[in-house]
């Protein structure tokens, strides 16, 4: 495999958050990078899907071993919601001034959802699809945890400030990034691909 590896996404927190997770043993190139502003398709109805989608949709393009991840909280009360739909649990982004006004909406209506209820019982889950040689794989991980009845921390993004680990009473928006790395669901699933592109190093 080669060092040099697309990340599909315009997330610059998703960036700096796999970045550090990679260490400086492979080198990510973003879509920015790319010049690449336009939305990546994101229409299917498992975070699987989604994720495979938008590797081949950039695979397609450059024919370039690449990355996508697609993540989901899933709730247990509310029967697994908002699972593939979280980032636009109250609407898509062009309905909002900002992608932060986006996240504070999705938390509003979470808790809003979960409001009087004693079961907040949740998981984060992150899949990361990868596509090189026309090949695709595919890497899961998750963590569990509860809701908190409140917004708690500034760091982080999405759902974090109300997502609080199991074996911690700390929100992953308390958290550094370090200390988030080293249990979150994303950082999980990134073990188990860097692993697989060490085995297959050419």
């Amino acid at each position: 495999m080669t060092e040099s590896l697309i990340f599909v996404t315009h997330n610059q927190n998703k960036i700096t958050e796999i970045r550090e997770l990679l260490g400086g043993e492979f080198k990510l190139v973003s879509l920015k990078d790319l010049s690449i502003d336009d939305d990546i398709p994101e229409t299917r109805t498992s975070l699987e899907g989604n994720a495979i989608q938008k590797a081949r949709f950039i695979y397609d393009m450059f024919n370039m071993p690449c990355f996508a991840d697609d993540s989901g909280l899933e709730t247990d009360i509310l029967d697994g919601a908002p699972g593939v739909y979280s980032a636009r649990y109250a609407g898509a982004l062009t309905d909002f001034e900002s992608e932060e006004i986006r996240n504070e909406a999705n938390i509003q209506k979470l808790l809003n959802n979960l409001s009087g209820k004693t079961n907040r019982s949740a998981r984060f889950r992150t899949v990361i699809a990868f596509i090189a040689d026309n090949k695709e794989f595919t890497f899961d991980g998750i963590v569990n945890g509860q809701i908190a009845n409140q917004k708690r921390g500034n760091l982080g993004f999405g759902y974090d400030p109300v997502f609080v680990p199991d074996g911690f009473d700390i929100t992953f928006a308390e958290m550094s990034l370090s200390e988030k790395n080293k249990i979150s669901h994303r950082a999980r699933a990134l073990r188990k691909f860097v692993d697989f592109l060490k085995n297959n190093k050419k």
